[in-house]
């Protein structure tokens, strides 16, 4: 049987309404309504799920879908990770919540076998557009990395579904 496969591109936790804390009510009533569109996907067919593994976004969404597999034996989560080192800057706790997931992860794939590099981060949104039949947007509609993945996307024929985090539906 194949695998449908969706991918996620979202906002760094600075662009979110809860920011870092995702204790806030605005987060728990988001997360809620993402593992709820997860799980209709998941029933729906898709279950190979793809993320990109920065902070915000990116790392709630594999949270979810690892909680899910629990469940859905079938489901992989894949990392597509833009390059090695990523998470060096990041603080000691954000580096354990990285490493954790991607333990916990089916398949983890290195964009780029370099360092950062300028166009590592694009590299990578690319590669996870190109091998998902869906991309699942966490997106307030502003130019940035996550609106050039949206736009990229749909220039693809890819579906897209975009959910608002300050009205999450």
């Amino acid at each position: 049987m194949e695998k449908h496969k969706i991918c996620f591109t979202g906002h760094r936790p600075k662009s979110l309404p809860w920011s870092y804390d995702e204790t806030k009510e605005s987060c728990v009533l988001f997360k809620s309504v993402m593992a709820s569109i997860i799980e209709k996907a998941i029933v729906n067919g898709y279950t190979h799920f793809i993320t990109g593994m920065a902070l915000g976004i990116d790392m709630i969404c594999a949270e979810i879908v690892l909680e899910l597999k629990k469940k859905y034996k079938n489901v992989i989560l894949e990392c597509a990770i833009p390059c090695i080192g990523q998470e060096k800057k990041w603080s000691a706790s954000q580096q354990e919540r990285y490493k954790k997931i991607i333990h916990k992860a089916d398949l983890v794939n290195f964009i780029s076998k370099a360092e950062y590099t300028k166009n590592c981060m694009n590299e990578r949104n690319n590669y996870m557009v190109e091998n998902s039949d869906v991309v699942i947007a966490v997106w307030i509609g502003m130019p940035s990395g996550t609106g050039n993945t949206v736009r990229m996307a749909k220039v693809l024929g890819k579906k897209v579904r975009v959910v608002n985090p300050y009205d999450p539906k």
